[in-house]
């Protein structure tokens, strides 16, 4: 896993001196334990199908933990980690850190189990343009193409929040048409979530 300096660490004293310990290293290989704390995108999905395949290989029968605190990002490279998280040997927990939304919500319903912190939330909603798409000196045909490719990508997250979740597709349209935002209690009575994490709970 590469490190950056802002990854949080301790230093350790030992025999062989003073070391750097990075806390998500230790976290994943000694609980098998990792992270997405920000934007779904190319680098941050590259890392976690590495790090998922890494702990399948190791012990495909023990449990990995994904923490989300995400505000979403890029649809293809979400679903690249959905399809991994959804074809591993290893069971995997999904736990919702402060708020799951877009793309984030739906990594985070990859899980076999899917826990949300008591004050967490989960966003869904219809995919967008991006906040650079410019459809400016486009022919007609090219700008049908782009919202067909839209429209195929809504029914494809649709699909998967109605799969996990066991609602209707046309339930599920009426929901992601605006930004809909579940607190705890409201993802698992929808199906969202599979439990509250309370105090006492494991975490």
């Amino acid at each position: 896993m590469a490190n950056t300096t802002n990854d949080p660490c301790v230093i350790l004293e030992s025999a062989r001196g003073f070391e750097t310990l990075y806390l998500r290293d230790k976290l994943l290989s000694d609980s098998r334990e990792i992270f997405l704390t920000g934007e779904v995108s190319a680098q941050s999905c590259g890392s976690l199908i590495t790090q998922l395949m890494y702990l399948n290989r190791t012990e495909p029968d023990q449990e990995i933990t994904l923490y989300i605190n995400s505000p979403g990002g890029l649809v293809a490279d979400g679903l690249a980690v959905y399809d991994v998280i959804r074809l591993l040997e290893a069971p995997v927990r999904t736990v919702c850190l402060g708020t799951c939304a877009s793309m984030g919500a739906i990594l985070f319903l990859a899980g076999k189990k899917r826990e949300i912190m008591e004050h967490g939330r989960i966003m869904v909603h219809d995919p967008a343009f991006g906040g650079n798409h410019d459809i400016g000196g486009k022919k007609p045909h090219q700008i049908q193409s782009e919202l067909d490719d839209l429209n195929r990508c809504r029914e494809a997250l649709a699909r998967i929040i109605s799969e996990r979740t066991g609602k209707s597709l046309p339930e599920i349209y009426d929901i992601t048409a605006n930004d809909t935002y579940f607190s705890a209690q409201e993802a698992v009575e929808f199906g969202l979530a599979t439990r509250i994490l309370q105090k006492g709970g494991t975490i």
